[in-house]
């Protein structure tokens, strides 16, 4: 099966064609258009992403089938992201989806955006496929989930309030880092002092045990509040900056390393992926590798994977098609929506 697959969700406008069948499958062509406009504002402004995508997405669709050397009539379905994210760009990638599949006379497929970042590092590792523990980290979303099989995910945990890469951008703007921030405090943090600056593990104590509320479960709203309070008392942010960056970054990924273990722990699993735009850092990665131990595989996206795109729309697209999940034409673009196949855990 050949599938187009379409990513708008935010501020990057995407497209890619993979063909395959099951796991085993070929990205042949992935085209991401990223909008540099929003670091003037230091963030995404919807109404400018909209009209971004608006001028972008048959330039970007068409860039993609030359990529694949293919056309619409080699296609046997297309799939779009819908949900979740900012309504007016969902809605670009959606209506081009709908038209092109009226066109082509081909199926489409709706896709849950979260659902794509979970099938995403398999494009890169084939080891990435159930079961394993995912670690889904973006600006917008914080999840632990169990992951038996395809379509079968057990929320374990989650933020109760800020995604750790919204942290991450509000952490380097206090700091006055450029936006998106991520990247940028990642690497003020290599300069660092470890020491200087150690700030609380965000839900972590010692007491904790499997069956509590807040065993898996993450906050980042505390640790923000925290390190506007040391950039406000710095008699010289120039010299604390790196050393503030250092224990924000610590206390942040240190804690998502030992929710992640806890996880393995419960569930014996021998494999953890993670996905989405933090999946990157190298700092988390690492502090998985430490705290999980050396008999569980941590397998992390490339940064043109982890950030949002059409190929692991068009990944998880195939999933589905090949189910026959398909989507009628009145598929609406929906700014919040569980995850199909999501259940909460018992545990």
């Amino acid at each position: 099966m050949r599938i187009l697959g379409i990513e708008t969700s935010c501020d990057e406008t995407s497209a890619a064609v993979l063909s395959g069948a099951g796991d085993a499958v070929t990205l042949e062509s992935l085209v991401i258009l990223s909008q540099d406009i929003h670091r003037v504002f230091g963030g995404v402004v919807p109404e400018i992403a909209s009209r971004q995508h608006l001028t972008a997405i048959m330039p970007v669709i068409d860039q993609a089938l030359k990529d694949a050397n293919a056309t619409l009539a080699d296609l046997d379905a297309i799939a779009v992201s819908h949900a979740p994210g900012l309504v007016g760009a969902l809605l670009v990638g959606v209506a081009a989806a709908k038209g092109l599949a009226m066109t082509a006379g081909i199926p489409l497929v709706g896709v849950h955006h979260l659902e794509g970042h979970l099938f995403a590092t398999s494009l890169e590792h084939a080891d990435a496929v159930p079961p394993f523990i995912a670690l889904l980290v973006s600006g917008g979303h914080t999840m632990l989930l169990d992951v038996p099989a395809w379509g079968d995910y057990e929320l374990l945990g989650a933020t109760r309030d800020d995604a750790a890469g919204e942290a991450f951008d509000k952490a380097a703007k206090l700091l006055g880092l450029p936006y998106p921030g991520g990247k940028h405090l990642e690497a003020l943090a290599l300069e660092g002092d470890p020491h200087r600056f150690r700030f609380t593990r965000p839900m972590l104590r010692r007491d904790q045990h499997l069956g509590d509320d807040d065993y898996f479960d993450m906050s980042f709203s505390g640790l923000k509040t925290a390190v506007m309070m040391s950039v406000k008392a710095s008699t010289n942010l120039k010299s604390d900056a790196p050393h503030i960056a250092r224990g924000f970054q610590d206390a942040l990924t240190e804690t998502l390393a030992e929710k992640t273990a806890r996880a393995v722990r419960a569930s014996g699993s021998i494999r953890v992926v993670l996905g989405g735009g933090v999946a990157c850092n190298r700092s988390l990665q690492a502090a998985l590798v430490d705290r999980c131990g050396p008999a569980v595989a941590v397998l992390a996206p490339s940064p043109r994977i982890a950030t949002d795109n059409a190929a692991m729309i068009a990944r998880a697209g195939l999933f589905h098609a090949e189910r026959g999940n398909w989507a009628a034409l009145d598929l609406a673009a929906t700014s919040s929506a569980l995850m199909p196949g999501i259940r909460r855990s018992p545990r």
